[in-house]
């Protein structure tokens, strides 16, 4: 069994993000392929009301043989940050070496739908990592701060080499991972120009600290490239609704509608919605094309900084296949 990049193992630079959707007798198939196909990390998303990331995680590690698992991303605003270690710490010890943790704020949208309050985002998730690190090193954590309270305890599994990442967004959340995670995790529909400049918020925390940098990228693969775009104009443009995504629309150069399209999603006019991402939006945002073109797409987010380029919005083994056939050459590189 190889190691991960995590612990010292050259790895591919690939990672799969399988979001929640998928059924009890669909995951061990996707997790073999992966690992058969030499992918770094399975990303178990945690979407409220969705599947449950721990649990998705046990059962993908369980069927295959190498690949790693991240639990992505653990809110501390549904879970303590103390069971978000323990759940972490009790996987690594039934899979040595392959569990990943990974903090986030969660889906604002998941959260109301759930009446989940998400008070102060940065010092939450700043105190969440101090404790998740404490107790992945099996130390006895007194950890007395604004949002949690944690007095003497240690965690029953002793230390467990898990490392931590931080989902993050925006200036001050990329800086506190570059001060204190082992990991950053950017989301996805983001432009290979909105990863640069990103990563230079991480970059001015992390000095020379070794971390990791990671980004989920939607995919997808097909000889017609209007045919691969396509695919992937639903979920852009529920995503790219949102006025936070001004700043990656404006540095990733395509023009969007955000207002026009915040209104067609809102009315759930999806003729509408699609239309209005253009061909253009779509190369600019994912890896989307012919084989050729999701290959070159992959070379430019890695030539931004990524480390790990987790390919996301994937759907079915086939479809797993393909995109993984087309961005294999690259693997490692």
């Amino acid at each position: 069994m190889g190691l991960s990049p995590w612990h010292g193992g050259k790895g591919s630079g690939l990672g799969v993000s399988f979001e929640g959707g998928e059924a009890a007798a669909e995951l061990p198939g996707l997790a073999r392929q992966a690992d058969a196909a030499g992918v770094d990390t399975m990303w178990l998303a945690n979407h409220l009301f969705q599947r449950d990331p721990m649990v998705q995680a046990a059962m993908a590690l369980s069927a295959t043989e190498r690949i790693s698992a991240a639990l992505m991303a653990l809110s501390p605003y549904t879970l303590h940050p103390v069971q978000a270690a323990m759940a972490a710490a009790t996987l690594n010890e039934h899979f040595p070496n392959r569990a990943v943790l990974c903090l986030g704020a969660g889906a604002p949208g998941d959260l109301d739908a759930a009446g989940v309050a998400r008070p102060a985002p940065l010092a939450t998730l700043d105190e969440s990592v101090d404790i998740a690190r404490d107790l992945l090193a099996g130390e006895v954590v007194r950890h007395q701060g604004e949002r949690f309270q944690v007095s003497g305890r240690a965690l029953e599994t002793g230390p467990q080499q898990v490392p931590i990442v931080l989902a993050a967004t925006g200036p001050r959340m990329l800086r506190l991972a570059g001060r204190k995670a082992d990991g950053v995790l950017l989301s996805a529909a983001t432009s290979v120009e909105f990863v640069r400049w990103s990563l230079a918020q991480v970059a001015e925390t992390a000095g020379d600290r070794p971390m990791r940098r990671i980004g989920l990228v939607f995919a997808s693969v097909d000889a017609d490239e209007s045919r691969a775009h396509g695919r992937l104009k639903r979920l852009l443009a529920f995503i790219l609704r949102g006025a936070h995504h001004q700043a990656n629309l404006e540095m990733g150069g395509a023009e969007l509608d955000q207002a026009a399209l915040y209104d067609a999603v809102a009315a759930n006019d999806w003729d509408r919605a699609t239309a209005l991402v253009s061909d253009a939006v779509v190369a600019r945002h994912t890896v989307s094309g012919t084989p050729g073109q999701v290959r070159a797409r992959l070379r430019d987010y890695r030539r931004a900084g990524l480390d790990e380029v987790v390919i996301a919005g994937l759907r079915g083994q086939a479809m797993l296949a393909e995109t993984l056939a087309a961005l294999g050459e690259d693997a490692g590189e």
